[in-house]
């Protein structure tokens, strides 16, 4: 099966988007995630075309059944079920990320392409703009 997807994302062509937003910082504990997701929505309202990267804790806000953080922190699966609403269909994953967490797509609570280290490379450098967070 990983030969399959490895075949899938170097066959996938890449194209440039008006924003790509890197999420690498786990759902709680900062607001770091919650504040890249709301980056996106904003630009996905002005029409921007949007893409999202999860890459290293980052993959743990798709993590089906989330509940609040410390103190109540605000998980961000609201914000991420809008992302179809927002026109923002381009979900993907660091494959390694995913693995090292012992995580699979089963896990995620929405659908995304997996990307290993090359394939985020040429994604990475197709994009005229890219935001980290």
């Amino acid at each position: 099966m990983q030969d399959d997807e490895a075949a899938l994302a170097a066959a996938t062509p890449i194209t440039p988007l008006d924003l790509l937003v890197i999420l690498r910082h786990p759902p709680h504990g900062s607001s770091w995630l919650r504040e890249g997701v709301d980056v996106a929505l904003v630009a996905a309202a002005f029409g921007q075309s949007v893409g999202l990267l999860f890459q290293g804790d980052g993959v743990f806000a798709l993590v089906e059944g989330q509940r609040a953080g410390p103190l109540g922190q605000k998980g961000t699966h609201a914000q991420l079920a809008m992302l179809e609403m927002y026109d923002i269909e381009r979900l993907w994953v660091s494959a390694s990320a995913l693995r090292a967490r012992g995580l699979t797509p089963a896990d995620l609570m929405l659908p995304v392409q997996l990307l290993e280290a090359d394939a985020l490379d040429r994604l990475i450098h197709a994009q005229p703009r890219t935001l980290l967070f």
